[in-house]
């Protein structure tokens, strides 16, 4: 990864580890126009679209914290797990361990950011009306009982 990618990176994992309200505007600086940022709820194409997805997130969370606990960066492409944790309107307290998938311009500005984690275990198996059935699915598929 040479010098430009690198400090790309660290602006942007500085980004969401101080992710706030008034953080955003620093989103023009750090990612190219046609950004596209996805996560299991989103699939935001340019620069307002991933601004009004994470303000979305921003305005559902209390306590919202990222840190990021590895990178393993490459010329094409940089992988990083974090925690996110956070108190989620009608879902209540989360911590996720998540990764991930960021491609970066020549430049070192961000133009794609695609996170996975389990949405399942996280947000759908705790929703009251959806939770119970997707826990019989869940017990009757599985191997071993849920922890």
């Amino acid at each position: 990864m040479d010098d430009a990618k690198s400090a790309g990176l660290d602006a942007w994992v500085a980004f969401f580890e101080t992710l706030s309200h008034g953080t955003l505007d620093r989103l023009t600086g750090l990612t190219v126009p046609e950004v596209r940022f996805r996560d299991p709820f989103n699939d935001a194409h340019g620069r307002d679209a991933v601004r009004a997805a994470l303000l979305h997130t921003l305005n559902g969370c209390r306590d919202l914290r990222f840190t990021v606990t590895h990178r393993l960066p490459a010329d094409d492409l940089a992988i990083l797990r974090w925690r996110f944790e956070a108190t989620v309107t009608g879902i209540g307290r989360m911590d996720v361990i998540g990764t991930s998938e960021v491609r970066q311009a020549p430049d070192g500005r961000v133009a794609e950011h695609i996170d996975h984690w389990d949405s399942g275990e996280h947000v759908y198996l705790r929703l009251p009306v959806l939770g119970a059935p997707l826990r019989l699915i869940r017990r009757r598929l599985g191997a071993a009982p849920p922890r």
